[in-house]
């Protein structure tokens, strides 16, 4: 493996984290509902939608910063990381408080990002094992 495929492998895995945490989303909130938990399915997506959201937004304020030497921060930045985590307590108090929604299936959901990038860590060990796998059949054919 080369640091050139390295980096274009860490970019790939960028790029599909969204799709990974929205899938893994999606995939815990129909469990939930064929487990005929309604209320745990609705509390699960909310939790992942907000670590999704919560996600996106520390992608963007990242971005920003990185560029901050080249353009200034947008105000629009500014204010997700200002708001960010205010706004993730606020929601998790609500329902806490109130029970609307199961807090323990709340919590869960927000848990999907840690799964998507433990999957996404194991994807690319296993393609990592696997080139140098590839590599070594090829030094042991040329001797």
């Amino acid at each position: 493996m080369t640091p050139e495929t390295d980096t274009t492998d860490l970019q790939r895995a960028e790029a599909r984290l969204p799709r990974v945490m929205a899938a893994l989303g999606a995939v815990g909130t129909l469990a939930f509902l064929l487990a005929a938990r309604p209320r745990f399915a609705a509390a699960f997506a909310l939790g992942a939608a907000l670590a999704l959201l919560n996600y996106l937004w520390l992608h963007h304020i990242v971005e920003a910063l990185v560029n901050a030497g080249r353009v200034r921060p947008s105000k629009a930045a500014l204010a997700k990381v200002v708001v960010r985590y205010p706004l993730m307590f606020a929601a998790l108090y609500v329902f806490y408080k109130t029970g609307w929604l199961p807090f323990t299936a709340v919590l869960a959901g927000l848990f999907v990002p840690v799964a998507a990038v433990i999957l996404e860590a194991l994807l690319l060990l296993r393609h990592s094992i696997a080139d140098k796998g590839d590599g070594a059949r090829e030094e042991r054919t040329d001797t």
